[in-house]
């Protein structure tokens, strides 16, 4: 018996032009329609509490986390965002440890959504997420966080994407959101590792690249361990390795992520090869150096909006919820009579320990007392340090407080970890920060020192 086979070519597939989000036609239709919208806040960063319900490991030292929300509500979010987590790492009764980390599933699918944490083998959180972090868990998040996403409308959908190492992970958000979609779009990969079995996703990536023409996926490995099997690039980014993946990448939107020396020079490398600033979009994995302006200004204001929306949830709740279609099920918070949100210890953890016996207030000492340091025209009183530090309108709290022989531990110095967070105990402060602090810290006088100025004389609890 003799087999043959037929090649069957298949038609062109027909696509609408250029990508738009699901929730951007809710927002111009009618207003039943923006009542929907507002179900599902895309712009809205949330406090909420989130159960794992799945871990998934990945390549290159990887674990995904598949979360929901335990109030059942999807998670509305853009493709490239970050959810901040409270950690208990130190055990019960110990403040939690705040990381943030980039959500890597697609907002086309809200009803779960999934992280995914390198492990760092000398790091405070990750490896404690690695182990104790599986299905049941629940973490109180704030988010989603983040001026790094995709658009929620572009009608010339050209993008490249360029990652290295654990920076795949925002970029996997994107991936898969087009993917998602059905509009036309051009999308290159260009995603760095250093050794073969270390990328991240890498048999998802190859899948779709297959199953769909719109995305193209390149790899490239560091030159002391490429084996010699080895048929992808190999080297560190050079303006040829983008021209060779992207001869057009000037007139692509490049959205890049990794850490702040591969961020750096490829920046340079993209100015070289005719890309406008205006189209460069870097998410940087580290906080040694000041993340845009723009990016800086749009984080704050979700941290704002973080504030806002749980003020409405309290003020504004019957006619808020009453707007929401019932299809949605959103869960109502059960309020008292003075119209303040009343918390279930069993339902949201909170290592406060919500429902406990108010401990009594201490009388802080006298700061009149204190030595008194440094220049300004203000006055921060450091009550369990015993110091006064003098401080002008728009310095950095955290930075004069250090000069002044303050000890206050930091990480990112960006707002975003919350490793600094300390308590004022009176006066106001401005606070541009990216995600690292709740609102309800926020209201018990907690603030970021590494991203806030005094805005009066301060007496603080440390």
């Amino acid at each position: 018996m003799t087999v043959t086979t037929t090649s069957i070519q298949a038609a062109a597939i027909q696509r609408i032009g250029g990508l738009e989000m699901p929730w951007n036609a809710v927002l111009r239709s009618s207003e039943q329609g923006s009542g929907a919208a507002r179900a599902l806040n895309p712009w809205h960063p949330q406090e909420f509490t989130a159960e794992c319900v799945q871990t998934i490991p990945e390549a290159g030292g990887m674990k995904t986390f598949v979360f929901r929300r335990t109030d059942g509500a999807p998670l509305a979010f853009r493709a490239g965002q970050y959810l901040n987590f409270a950690f208990p790492v130190n055990g019960d009764g110990e403040d939690p440890v705040d990381r943030s980390y980039s959500i890597s599933s697609a907002p086309t699918a809200p009803w779960t959504f999934s992280i995914t944490v390198k492990r760092d083998p000398k790091g405070q959180v990750s490896p404690w997420v690695h182990e104790n972090v599986q299905p049941s868990t629940v973490l109180d998040v704030l988010g989603p966080v983040g001026a790094f996403h995709l658009p929620d409308i572009e009608r010339r959908a050209r993008f490249l994407f360029l990652a290295a190492g654990a920076g795949i992970t925002p970029i996997m958000s994107m991936v898969r959101t087009i993917h998602a979609l059905p509009g036309k779009a051009d999308v290159v990969v260009l995603y760095h590792g250093a050794e073969p079995g270390g990328f991240g996703f890498s048999t998802e990536l190859e899948y779709l690249a297959a199953v769909d023409e719109r995305l193209k996926v390149y790899y490239s490995l560091g030159e002391r361990s490429v084996p010699g099997d080895w048929g992808w690039m190999h080297g560190r980014l050079t303006a040829q390795m983008l021209e060779q993946v992207a001869p057009d990448a000037n007139g692509r939107q490049v959205y890049a992520c990794g850490p702040e020396g591969y961020l750096n020079h490829a920046a340079d490398l993209l100015r070289q090869v005719g890309v406008d600033d205006t189209s460069i979009h870097m998410e940087f994995f580290s906080g040694d150096r000041k993340t845009l302006l723009e990016y800086e200004q749009e984080v704050a204001f979700a941290g704002e909006l973080a504030v806002e929306y749980s003020e409405e949830l309290q003020e504004n709740s019957e006619e808020f919820f009453e707007q929401q279609p019932v299809e949605l099920g959103i869960y109502e918070p059960a309020l008292d009579e003075n119209g303040q949100l009343i918390e279930d210890a069993a339902s949201a953890p909170d290592s406060a320990g919500i429902g406990a016996e108010p401990r009594p207030i201490a009388v802080p000492p006298d700061a009149s007392s204190f030595e008194s340091v440094g220049e300004g025209t203000l006055n921060m009183a450091f009550l369990k340090t015993g110091l006064n530090v003098r401080i002008s309108p728009g310095e950095q709290i955290l930075d004069v407080a250090r000069r002044a022989g303050v000890r206050i531990g930091a990480n990112c110095q960006e707002g975003m970890c919350g490793s600094c967070k300390i308590v004022k105990v009176t006066g106001e402060v401005t606070m541009n920060h990216q995600g690292g602090i709740r609102a309800r810290e926020i209201s018990a006088g907690k603030f970021l020192p590494c991203c806030s100025t005094a805005d009066t004389d301060l007496v603080i609890d440390h």
